[in-house]
Parts: C-alpha cells; structure tokens; sequence
C-alpha cells in the first residue's frame, strides 16, 4: 500500500528545502569544520550568532562554509525560505549552508567585520582579519551585490554603512 501525503504533511521540497533554517532549527557547530572552538549564542546583531570560545589570533582559517551547492535557477527557488544561507561561490554556483551546513550560516554581517573568506579551490573558509577576543561575535561584511533593494544592517558599529549591500 502506498502512503498518500496528507494535507498536514509538507511536501519533500518545503521539508528538505524551505524549513532549513526555519523557527524550529536548532543550531549547531560541525566541530570537523572549525579550527577553534567556536558557539552560538543568541546575537544583537540578529537572531543566532557565531562566538568564539577562545581567543582566535590574526590571519588563521576558523571555519569552513559548507552546504549543497546549488545553481542560481534553484537558489531563486529557494528565495521563498524565510532565512536564507546562501553564499555565492562564482557567478553561477552558491553554498547554501541552510542544508549540510557548518554552523558558519550563522555568522552575522558586520560592517567592520572580523572574517573574510577565502576561496580554496570549491571550498570557502572564513579567516580571521585581527586577533578576535573570546567571547567576541564572529562577523563578515556580506557585500551583497546584484540589483536588489538595500538591505537594512542592523550591526550596531561606528563606522556602519546601513546596509548588507556592497558600497558603490
């Protein structure tokens, strides 16, 4: 006998693809993927934020982005999910960290940020621009690029830009 969806049961594509990330999705840190020890933590950046656990010092790989990587036709199929985690990697390939991902989906933008990423043949690590305290938010400046309306940046620093979009 063949079990029929019912109307209460979502289907595969908003299971696997739009409830990633959603209200119910506790967040974790892949130990495999961290060069230090690293936890989340409620953010006054937004939502979830990644911390260190222990001081971190300059110019050193902390995390890896990992995630399914994706097109650009199903990236635009996956805009309908409340948070998204998708990191572009080229101009036709994206990460999205809300599936498989490290724990790094959880890093917050900062206009004056901590991390950059850096590209490793088709993996992304984000590293460490300065010494990073324990305790101190991991950030990355998102510079969200392509003709979109500005997103508001709610990071609190001195020098915000007021927006996750890229400058110019």
């Amino acid at each position: 006998m063949v079990h029929a969806a019912s109307e209460d049961e979502p289907t595969p594509f908003v299971r696997d693809v739009l409830m990633p990330g959603g209200p119910g999705h506790v967040p974790r840190i892949a130990p495999a993927a961290c060069r230090f020890r690293l936890r989340i933590a409620a953010s006054s950046v937004h939502r979830w934020g990644v911390f260190a656990a222990e001081d971190i010092p300059a110019r050193r790989r902390v995390i890896e982005y990992t995630g399914q990587r994706i097109g650009l036709r199903e990236a635009w199929r996956r805009r309908l999910r409340p948070q998204l985690y998708l990191f572009r990697c080229s101009a036709r390939r994206l990460i999205d960290g809300g599936i498989g991902g490290s724990g790094a989906e959880f890093i917050n933008h900062g206009c004056t940020p901590n991390l950059v990423a850096r590209f490793d043949h088709r993996r992304v690590f984000l590293s460490s621009l300065r010494a990073i305290a324990a305790g101190e938010e991991l950030l990355l400046d998102y510079q969200v690029r392509g003709d979109i309306e500005p997103i508001p940046c709610a990071c609190g620093a001195p020098a915000c830009r007021g927006y996750l979009n890229a400058p110019g």
